[in-house]
């Protein structure tokens, strides 16, 4: 696999790779890890942060980071967690990963977490990112999905596959 180097950044490599006559571009992204931290009423812990470099800036979003690979999933699962609400949890499932190949390279773990108790590591976003936690029913959260009353953001895969195998009993 004969690639060359254009870019290599905190997050982001991209690569060209030149068959025959063409040059196939490649974008590699950081793995990524995505909660979906359940509090013992069964309600799902979702972020409001600030985002400055996006639009809009502020988004209402599961507990999400950047997959460290010395982590195992569950414990990149509790860093992210600890970072962002102040909670670990005793128990996870994987619910859902993705991975893809080819222009864009990366992938993603989605993960159902519960049993949680309190536990804050310092937020590398600062403290001021997280604006707000708010607790939100399963099926309420997929019904806002659904009408588009929230934004439909990669991060929500996982409550999708949930919500398919509940409605499928699988």
């Amino acid at each position: 696999m004969n690639e060359k180097l254009v870019y290599d950044g905190k997050f982001v490599k991209i690569k060209e790779q030149k068959i025959k006559e063409n040059t196939w571009e490649k974008i590699y992204l950081h793995g990524g890890i995505v909660v979906y931290p359940f509090n013992s009423d069964g309600d799902l812990l979702l972020v409001k942060e600030l985002r400055p470099h996006e639009t809009p800036q502020l988004r209402l979003k599961p507990v999400t980071g950047i997959f460290e690979d010395q982590y195992s999933i569950f414990e990149n699962a509790n860093r992210e967690m600890q970072e962002e609400i102040g909670l670990r949890a005793q128990s996870f499932e994987i619910v859902f990963e993705t991975k893809s190949s080819g222009t864009i390279n990366n992938f993603q773990y989605f993960v159902k977490a519960t049993n949680l108790e309190k536990s804050k590591l310092p937020n590398p976003d600062g403290e001021e990112s997280i604006q707000e936690i708010i607790e939100v029913s399963f099926d309420s959260i997929i019904k806002k999905l659904l009408t588009g009353e929230i934004a439909y953001r990669n991060s929500y895969l996982g409550l999708m596959q949930m919500a398919l195998k509940n409605k499928y009993n699988l």
